[in-house]
């Protein structure tokens, strides 16, 4: 079985990104992420209503990471500290060798590449740091962007399943991409 340990906290860096740790001085970023129906239309999840909810959010992620059992980065550009994104391995299975791959960009970010960049810097992580086997994501079925930012980063879909999680009132459906560390 995988031991996982994100202590001390690892930086990630690409080409045009600082991948870092989220702190309380994100709190204004994290409120716009999550407060947004646009950017939190494929995530089943309560939007943020206040800041207290934004750094309950971010605490959340803390608490993960110093469990060891979830890590988010800040994604940033390296010439500006502010964060624009997140992305982050969640739903760690130590004894599969597995873990869920997650992430969302503010609006204006969108459309440069971004996202697909720290996805590649993420999973070279979870296969040569954290020693995953497999890295799966879980999208909506019409969040095409985010498949095709899976697909161009090596992931194939694996499932279509429908109607297997109930939120606000209605079923939805789910497609579970994957890659394996070959």
């Amino acid at each position: 079985m995988l031991t996982i340990n994100f202590s001390p906290f690892p930086n990630l860096e690409t080409e045009r990104l600082l991948l870092r740790r989220v702190d309380s001085n994100d709190i204004n970023e994290i409120f716009a992420l999550r407060s947004n129906p646009e950017t939190m239309k494929y995530i089943p999840r309560p939007l943020v209503k206040t800041d207290e909810d934004a750094l309950e959010h971010i605490a959340m992620i803390d608490s993960k990471i110093d469990s060891d059992e979830g890590i988010n980065w800040a994604i940033t550009l390296k010439d500006n500290p502010k964060l624009i994104g997140i992305i982050g391995h969640y739903r760690i299975k130590p004894e599969h060798y597995r873990a869920e791959i997650g992430y969302m960009l503010l609006p204006e970010y969108q459309g440069k590449g971004i996202i697909s960049e720290a996805v590649k810097e993420a999973v070279k992580y979870g296969f040569n740091v954290m020693n995953l086997h497999s890295i799966e994501a879980i999208i909506a079925p019409d969040n095409y962007g985010s498949a095709k930012v899976l697909e161009k980063n090596g992931f194939v879909k694996e499932a279509h399943l429908r109607e297997n999680e109930f939120y606000e009132g209605r079923f939805l459906d789910t497609v579970i991409y994957s890659i394996l560390n070959k």
